[in-house]
Parts: structure tokens; sequence; C-alpha cells
């Protein structure tokens, strides 16, 4: 079965830390660009970070500097590592893979993982 898989949520205080991980299977992520994703109860979905298959990185201003995205192919995942978070990061996080093969463009999404940030 072709699918990603979130890993690493859960329940942090402000200024804490987490790494979130999205990992393929199925199918490798050589060839695709990874994007992370959130969306907070009531909110539209958003891009957080992405990395394409090249590693050309670009983030949500609301992110940098705190938040790094990496890949990692040889282990066929990617991850978000999210520093100094608030409790406005709090949302369900997605991954999303995509990449167009050649004029057909082929795209996963994951679970998800629940990202909470509360004292």
């Amino acid at each position: 079965q072709l699918q990603l898989v979130e890993s690493g949520g859960g329940l942090v205080q402000p200024g804490g830390s987490l790494r979130l991980s999205c990992a393929s299977s199925g199918f490798t992520l050589d060839y695709y660009a990874v994007g992370w994703f959130r969306q907070a109860p009531g909110k539209q979905r958003e891009l957080v970070a992405r990395i394409t298959s090249g590693g050309s990185i670009n983030y949500a201003d609301f992110v940098k500097g705190r938040f790094t995205i990496s890949r990692d192919n040889a282990k066929n995942t990617v991850y978000l590592q999210m520093n100094n978070l608030k409790p406005e990061d709090t949302a369900v996080y997605y991954c999303n893979a995509d990449r167009y093969s050649p004029s057909v463009r082929i795209e996963y999404w994951g679970q998800g993982t629940q990202v909470t940030v509360s004292s």
C-alpha cells in the first residue's frame, strides 16, 4: 500500500521542541517534493515548510527561525524539527508528497499527527 505515515506529535509546553517524521511506505521519496502542512480547529490548512527533491526549502513566515525541515532519502523520511513552540502552533500536522510524471501530478497525504502546545 502506497502511503505516508507521520509520527512524533504530542503535548509539549510552550518553548519546548518536537520532531515530526514523515515516512513513505510502498514508494521512494527521492523524486518527490515533501511539504508539512497544519490545520488548526476552525482554520484552513496551511503550508508550514516544503523541501524539493533537489533540497530547496521554503518556510512559512510564522515558523522561520524556529522550524527546520530536512530529508533522509536513504530512510525515505522527511523531518520537521520544531523548536520554541508556541500555543498557536497547536494543530494537526500533515505531510504531503508530490511530483509530476511527467505532466500528471502524483500526490500523497499522510493521516496527520496532533501537536498540542500548552502549559
